[in-house]
């Protein structure tokens, strides 16, 4: 077997160029005693690769280059493919040169040769190949150019003993060299020409427009979940079960024992088919943030979040955990430990659970299409947009109060926008979604079961009642908790208690409790009281699987910490909605006019301080080195100042 290392700078295709290697046959899990991901796939019967983290340098700084490293050290490793962008060859080849010290056959695929193109960038790969005496492969991985002999080269590198004379030096030395080199082997043009990632950039990274544009592509995104595609999916998915397994199962069992039949249709039947339509909507949503990080946005939102975390002490690092949490707690809370400040580490686990993970969607979308059907975009907005604001708060006052040390600085590169490869984009969207189904038929299929079985027999046995049901107690005990935000139905309390299970589980357990949602609902909530239980849902404690993730890594403490401060949090935030909406509304107002007019506020504000800083001498752009009034302004930015556009 021949087990081949992957090796690449971030963001310059290797992930691409795995897939296209390997195809379906990859396996994928997490490193040894980190939770960075580990992909192992086979080129043939014969060829194993191994798909590195993305680095820069073997320095061990970080979680990354330590694994990095301890595998070309520690294993038995035949050849090193490295991945390296065509278009920024002195940066990448670094690298290159840090693991021809380990003296292993190296093939380097210098990948986007297009972009190099249409930058004027034209190089002699077979006269760089010479000089640095490595094979190099011009290939383009999105087109699936240039690869088609690359199993053939691997096979005979692998024969090829190497030593490689080559002295680089130390760091400045090396680039020097590889500056000298490249530039014996290619043609530049003399002037930077603007690219069309820098014309997209000056819009993206406005200091006025840039905020305004991140909330209107948040509001496109859920436009394209909500009402043009996920939407329609779901309620045709929804009326197929209906139509083709609830209606015929629920005639078929007709003459069955009562008892039977409950269990069957509102029990299994029930649950699933409650919360099994919400998946076009959970694959639709995945599918629009896997473009936007793939196309290179997401990246810049991190960018444009920097300078909020530094204010709240944090690097902008932090926010890379956040916005894993869009997708869920557990691996988010896990990717702290990438963060170098212990104080980073633990307020970023806290925060964390705050964002909108893919289990909340189904929530959120039965409850704006009962109670917000003409403004599911903006409501759904809304709320992701309240757990970034208030997970910045909590950040704020964690580190004003119990965490009191500086910000660590952030250094993120802003790659080249791409249109993503449609192979790629649904390989991604379906490994992020394909989790919910797996709940479907475990966990969500269990909880339904029992939460039937608790609501369909007392102690004198099987009843129709649900009101007089071992569950009913449970959930008088807990309605008074809820009373105040105006939750009084026994069962909305149970259905919040069964989502620390997981969070789809409130609506499988609504399902079984209720009935007919859709119909049921609206006699018990109102317009102002379901937005009050969006918040709570959106900010109250995460399910158990995040919370084992935290005793995991951070221990009891923090798991309890966790546990009881988000419950309060939500609680406090959904009775402050509540009072403050009723009053307003009393007043003859709308609900969707009280939160619209909410995000056109906050826009405006951000609008205002720009404008302000603007004014003052400083404009709080990226390189705040070039501001005329660098010296005087009084402008903290050292995050930003080691952001880098390449």
């Amino acid at each position: 077997m021949i087990n081949v290392a992957l090796f690449g700078n971030p963001n310059v295709g290797k992930t691409t160029v795995f897939n296209l290697l390997t195809g379906s046959n990859q396996y994928v899990g997490n490193w040894p005693g980190v939770t960075i991901e580990k992909k192992e796939g086979y080129l043939s019967n014969n060829i194993k690769i191994v798909d590195l983290p993305g680095i820069y340098a073997m320095d061990t700084f970080s979680n990354e280059e330590k694994v990095s490293k301890n595998y070309l050290e520690n294993e038995d490793v035949d050849v090193i493919v490295n991945v390296v962008d065509a278009s920024n060859l002195v940066r990448n080849l670094y690298l290159t040169t840090q693991l021809m010290k380990y003296n292993k056959p190296i093939i380097v695929l210098a990948n986007m040769v297009d972009l190099a193109d249409s930058k004027g960038i034209k190089t002699n790969y077979e006269k760089l190949s010479k000089e640095l005496n490595i094979t190099i492969i011009p290939v383009i991985a999105k087109k699936k150019v240039g690869l088609g002999d690359i199993s053939s080269i691997i096979e005979k590198s692998s024969k090829d003993m190497v030593r490689y004379s080559i002295d680089f030096g130390n760091e400045t030395e090396t680039y020097e060299k590889l500056e000298s080199i490249i530039s014996n082997c290619s043609e530049a043009p003399l002037e930077n020409r603007k690219s069309i990632s820098d014309y997209i950039d000056d819009i993206a990274l406005n200091p006025i427009l840039a905020y305004p544009l991140f909330i209107g592509i948040l509001l496109l995104l859920f436009k394209f979940t909500f009402d043009w595609v996920g939407g329609p999916l779901q309620e045709e998915f929804g009326k197929l079960i209906e139509n083709y397994i609830m209606v015929p199962v629920d005639d078929m069992l007709s003459s069955s024992s009562p008892w039977f039949k409950s269990l069957i249709v509102d029990g299994v039947l029930g649950g699933i088919a409650g919360t099994l339509p919400f998946f076009p909507l959970i694959f639709t949503l995945f599918f629009g943030i896997s473009l936007f990080e793939d196309s290179g946005y997401m990246s810049r939102a991190a960018f444009l979040m920097d300078k909020i975390m530094y204010k709240v002490g944090l690097s902008g690092k932090a926010f890379i955990p956040m916005v894993m949490g869009l997708g869920c707690s557990s691996p988010a809370i896990m990717a702290t430990r990438t963060l170098e400040s212990e104080k980073d580490r633990r307020i970023t686990a806290l925060i964390a659970p705050l964002m909108t993970c893919g289990a909340k969607l189904p929530i959120y979308a039965l409850f704006v299409k009962v109670f917000f059907p003409k403004n599911e975009a903006l409501i759904t907005t809304s709320l992701y947009l309240l757990g970034i604001v208030v997970a910045i708060l909590v950040a704020l006052v964690l580190n004003k109060t119990v965490y009191k040390t500086e910000a660590e600085p952030f250094v993120l590169e802003l790659p080249q926008y791409k249109i993503p490869a449609l192979s790629s984009l649904l390989k991604n969207t379906w490994n992020k979604s394909k989790g919910f189904l797996i709940r479907v038929v475990t966990v969500m299929f269990a909880m339904s079961v029992v939460i039937w079985f608790l609501s369909s027999f007392n102690f004198n046995g099987f009843t129709e009642d649900m009101n007089n049901s071992f569950l009913s107690i449970l959930g008088k005990l807990l309605a008074p908790i809820f009373a105040p935000i105006g939750f009084t139905d026994w069962r909305v309390s149970v259905s919040l208690l069964t989502g620390l299970g997981a969070k789809e589980i409130v609506i499988n357990t609504m399902a079984v409790l209720f009935g007919d949602l859709h119909q049921a609902l609206p006699t018990v909530f109102t317009g102002v009281t379901a937005y009050a239980f969006l918040i709570f849902s959106a900010l109250y404690t995460p399910c158990i699987a995040a919370l084992a993730t935290m005793r995991k890594e951070y221990g009891n403490k923090m798991m309890m910490i966790s546990l009881s401060y988000q419950f309060i949090l939500a609680w406090v935030t959904a009775f402050l909605f509540s009072t403050i909406a009723n009053l307003i509304i009393g007043s003859g107002a709308s609900i969707e006019y009280l939160i619209g007019g909410s995000i056109i506020l906050a826009a405006a504000l951000i609008l205002f301080n720009k404008l302000k800083n603007k004014s003052s001498g400083c404009s709080s752009c990226s390189s705040c080195s070039s501001c005329p009034s660098h010296n005087t302004c009084g402008h903290e930015s050292e995050n930003t100042k080691n952001a880098t556009n390449q």
